[in-house]
């Protein structure tokens, strides 16, 4: 059980920073993070996330022309996912990309914290433009931009970070 505890301590403590050092996250430290994408679980473990690095001051500058939620940070990772590479659902046609994204983005996330790399997930942002600027294939579809960097001094989870709705008005057992 201790590591249960240990995981649901990271998840708690954990929050969305919006104030970074300027000091770059280490390729070493960079690396570990990208591998907690890939081996995130995804639909029939297809695979479609794709992950743009985004850490140089060109490639940062740019970023800052699609969103204005980058927070100065030096390093983000744009989280796709290809189109045609996606499990597809056959009673609807629903395809498992956003969810693949979305678990990548995830793993990453909680891989950062637990290295002190503060991350802010980020899905405000032109996609269009995202597309422009960092020339993306039209079967490459967007989803979520993971800013990151070391906290600095200031940084501080927003105010309701903590507050939470009852469990028990979240889950329900067998029927709504």
């Amino acid at each position: 059980m201790t590591d249960k505890y240990n995981f649901l301590e990271l998840a708690t403590k954990r929050y969305s920073v919006r104030s970074f050092l300027d000091k770059p996250v280490e390729k070493e430290v960079l690396d570990v993070i990208l591998q907690a994408g890939h081996v995130a679980p995804t639909g029939c473990n297809m695979q479609p996330q794709r992950i743009l690095v985004i850490n140089t001051p060109a490639s940062v500058e740019k970023l800052r022309k699609c969103t204005k939620c980058h927070f100065n940070a030096p390093t983000a990772l744009l989280v796709c996912y290809e189109k045609d590479g996606c499990w597809t659902r056959k009673y609807d046609g629903q395809t498992s990309g956003v969810i693949d994204a979305s678990i990548v983005t995830d793993h990453m996330m909680l891989q950062a914290a637990s290295l002190g790399v503060g991350t802010t997930w980020v899905m405000h942002f032109n996609p269009q433009l995202m597309r422009e600027e960092f020339n993306i294939p039209q079967n490459i579809e967007p989803v979520a931009l993971l800013v990151m960097g070391y906290p600095s001094p200031e940084a501080a989870p927003y105010p309701q970070h903590s507050t939470f709705k009852p469990a028990e008005s979240l889950v329900l057992y067998d029927t709504f």
